[in-house]
């Protein structure tokens, strides 16, 4: 009786609830430390300070004399000897002093003036200094740059090269950073063949479990793909122990429907799998689901290589945020449509589509106009998903739109 399918139809969870219960069953890799040249793209376990200011001294902005500001109207000036980035005068200016100095030495004791050198002229030991009406002294403070105990990079960031120059600049040779997670990609399917193999003629290239690859590096996860195994719920259920042994998380690729052949969930089930969340009002991606099997998460993701990418931005990326200790980051905007959206139903709707700014300095978004979940080549020219929450009404153009920028690491 259609009661009876009811009433035994797994439960389905909204986007949000499903995310609040898988980030609730990962934690916080443990710390490992690294030397900086092997810290970008890693995450800090802990926030860096200074140890010491930088730069340490007064240093000069320009080539040219350093001299007392009070002995400007006087001349010539006896030159005393000069300072060079990385090896200072060791004296101290006094009146009608002059010490030759370069961009970046330490500004000797005395001097609290540059005159730049194209205002100065030169005779032997004697120089003549050109005052300006305005003079500026040209000297950068001793910690302009950052002070002793200043927080330089707070923990939970993910390292880029502007990072490694900071952490460099304060002479920090190595650092703590959370561990890489490992995240097993388990693909299944007999229709599937990686790239290069022989396809037969009902046959597909595997695409998704390389991009899955793909974005756990980018992400900063170490991914390991497995062979595709034989659409067999013992196959299945050995490929998925195998990939639980030296994995942190495992996602595992299709078959996760109501199909005769969608076998991944009553395979992993005499495995121990215990479902956290069976379903999610979501499209595309309304199969995904999420449970624990042998103390691990497993991430189930739809097939098709929409729904799968889909699902893997707004699942996937959280739970490997949170397994590095990382800054959440959602990257979202609101952005002014470009074309019309149907009314989004039941499910929270992710339509993929193309963002850009306008010559008024708008964002703005174009959905593509064929959203079939199969279409690679859509995924592969979007650079946003549009949300549409449940429930929401079609959407007309130039309307203000939620929008989800794909293009970050």
């Amino acid at each position: 009786m259609p009661e009876e399918r009811a009433a035994s139809a797994p439960a389905i969870d909204t986007v949000e609830t499903a995310r609040t219960k898988m980030l609730a069953a990962v934690r916080p890799l443990t710390p490992e430390s690294v030397d900086i040249t092997a810290a970008l793209g890693r995450t800090l376990a802990e926030t860096l300070q200074a140890a010491r200011s930088q730069p340490p001294f007064r240093s000069s902005a320009m080539d040219g004399y350093g001299v007392r500001a009070a002995d400007l109207a006087q001349g010539p000036f006896a030159v005393l000897g000069e300072a060079q980035a990385g090896k200072a005068y060791s004296g101290t200016v006094g009146a009608g002093g002059a010490v030759r100095i370069f961009t970046g030495a330490p500004v000797p004791e005395g001097v609290d003036l540059v005159v730049p050198q194209e205002r100065a002229r030169r005779e032997g030991d004697r120089v003549w200094l050109e005052t300006p009406a305005r003079p500026r002294a040209n000297i950068r403070a001793a910690g302009i740059d950052f002070k002793a105990g200043e927080e330089l990079v707070r923990r939970g960031t993910r390292l880029n090269a502007r990072h490694v120059a900071f952490i460099a600049a304060a002479g920090i040779a190595c650092m703590s950073v959370t561990r890489r997670p490992r995240v097993a990609v388990l693909a299944t399917g007999d229709e599937l063949v990686p790239p290069g193999a022989p396809a037969a003629a009902h046959q597909i290239f595997d695409s998704v479990s390389f991009a899955l690859a793909a974005m756990i590096e980018e992400w900063g996860g170490q991914p390991k793909r497995g062979a595709v195994p034989p659409d067999e719920a013992e196959a299945i259920a050995a490929a998925a122990a195998h990939a639980l042994d030296d994995a942190d998380l495992v996602v595992i690729i299709g078959g996760a429907s109501v199909g005769d052949y969608d076998l991944v969930k009553p395979a992993l089930a005499g495995l121990g799998l215990s479902i956290g969340v069976p379903r999610i009002a979501i499209r595309p991606g309304k199969p995904t689901w999420f449970g624990t099997l042998r103390g691990k998460p497993v991430l189930g993701l739809a097939g098709n290589p929409a729904a799968a990418m889909v699902c893997a931005h707004l699942f996937l990326r959280p739970l490997m945020q949170t397994m590095l200790a990382r800054e959440p980051d959602e990257a979202a905007a609101t952005a002014l449509l470009d074309g019309e959206l149907a009314e989004s139903g039941a499910n929270e709707c992710y339509w993929r589509a193309r963002v850009w700014t306008d010559p008024d300095a708008r964002l703005r978004v174009r959905p593509f106009a064929n959203q079939d979940t199969s279409l690679v080549s859509v995924f592969a020219g979007a650079n946003a998903l549009i949300r549409r929450p449940a429930g929401a009404g079609a959407a007309m153009s130039g309307e203000a739109v939620d929008v989800r920028l794909l293009d970050r690491g």
